[in-house]
């Protein structure tokens, strides 16, 4: 991963976690983009304290950084309830579960952040949790094992994924609400960043603002970190105001490139073109020419070089776009292969 940016890493340090929580909204009308899921979601919580009820169940779906914990955050805040937070990897057993279920409070939200990778035991006590507020504890192993029911006070369960294909369909279908978020517009992202440098109370410029959103690849998390980083710049080079050139100098050296593109997106692009003539060529061999593990190359940097139309996928492997060579500043040979490419949710290795 590139950690000169910050673009895929989480961060660790407790200051960088209190500024990315200050700069989260805290109501829908302070939530920027998402305008279709925003409407929906505040009739159904409008609806629910019409009705003086605990509002439906709620999964939200997306790519990462698009804002999921943010909306589930804002949840709580206009329910006036308390908020709850785990993982679907943290529950590997239907026992962790029931601890978290039996100790919520009347109204509380829960949310579970990727909730696709969920143990089966835990998600299928999670099916009647959902639907009766009601589990069945099992005491004992073998035939002396007995089910104890444990009654649940009503509670809105709100499921984040970025895989919502893995999910089942009885799961699926017990959430009374799904909101599936989109990449933002340039535009979006300049509002985003417009409030967060007010939070910051940063000078910035309009063409600045513009600069960092074009490189933020739709991602509002992307945005803010990468505006932390020109801030850091800037303070470093005693700027009051932060103009467009500085904006592009700073992350120019940060290595995010005016499309977005960071250190890595580049790397396999580079050896796609140069090493492979374009490809095909398979997902592992191209792992190890940039030096990196598989997993990192594919849930990384592929996805977005893929939506950028940069990297293609086939059944014989990835390939370069015609795109990738453009923006290397390289000629495209004559038989380089892109004809063939597929869309990157449907292709496998």
């Amino acid at each position: 991963m590139n950690d000169s940016t910050g673009l895929t890493n989480a961060g660790s340090e407790p200051e960088e976690r209190v500024i990315e929580a200050a700069l989260r909204p805290r109501n829908l009308d302070d939530f920027v983009g998402q305008s279709r899921v925003r409407q929906q979601l505040s009739l159904v919580l409008e609806a629910a304290k019409i009705r003086e009820r605990t509002a439906d169940h709620v999964l939200l779906s997306g790519p990462p950084g698009l804002g999921k914990t943010t909306l589930s955050m804002i949840i709580a805040a206009e329910m006036n309830a308390p908020l709850r937070i785990s993982s679907g990897p943290a529950i590997q057993h239907a026992g962790d579960l029931a601890a978290i279920l039996s100790s919520l409070t009347e109204g509380e939200v829960l949310f579970l952040d990727e909730i696709h990778r969920m143990s089966r035991p835990a998600e299928e006590m999670l099916y009647m949790a959902m639907e009766d507020f009601r589990v069945d504890i099992v005491v004992g192993k073998g035939a002396g094992a007995t089910a104890i029911p444990l009654e649940l006070p009503p509670f809105t369960l709100v499921g984040a994924t970025t895989r919502a294909g893995l999910l089942p369909g009885p799961l699926r279908d017990r959430f009374g609400f799904t909101g599936h978020l989109e990449f933002y517009a340039v535009k979006e992202l300049e509002l985003v960043l417009r409030r967060s440098a007010m939070m910051l109370d940063l000078s910035v410029t309009s063409a600045a603002f513009t600069e960092i959103a074009g490189r933020s690849r739709g991602t509002p998390r992307i945005a803010n970190r990468l505006l932390r980083r020109v801030r850091d710049w800037a303070l470093v080079h005693k700027l009051e105001e932060i103009d467009a050139k500085a904006a592009a100098a700073a992350l120019d050296m940060y290595e995010v490139d005016a499309r977005g593109l960071d250190r890595l997106d580049r790397g396999v692009l580079e050896a796609l073109c140069t090493k492979f003539g374009g490809g095909p060529v398979g997902l592992s061999t191209l792992a190890i020419a940039v030096g990196e593990e598989t997993e990192t190359v594919e849930t990384v940097a592929e996805p977005y070089l893929v939506r950028e139309g940069l990297m293609g996928r086939t059944p014989r492997g990835r390939i370069a776009m015609p795109g990738a060579w453009e923006h290397l500043g390289l000629a495209m040979p004559k038989d380089a292969i892109f004809a063939s490419a597929q869309s990157y949710e449907n292709d496998e290795d």
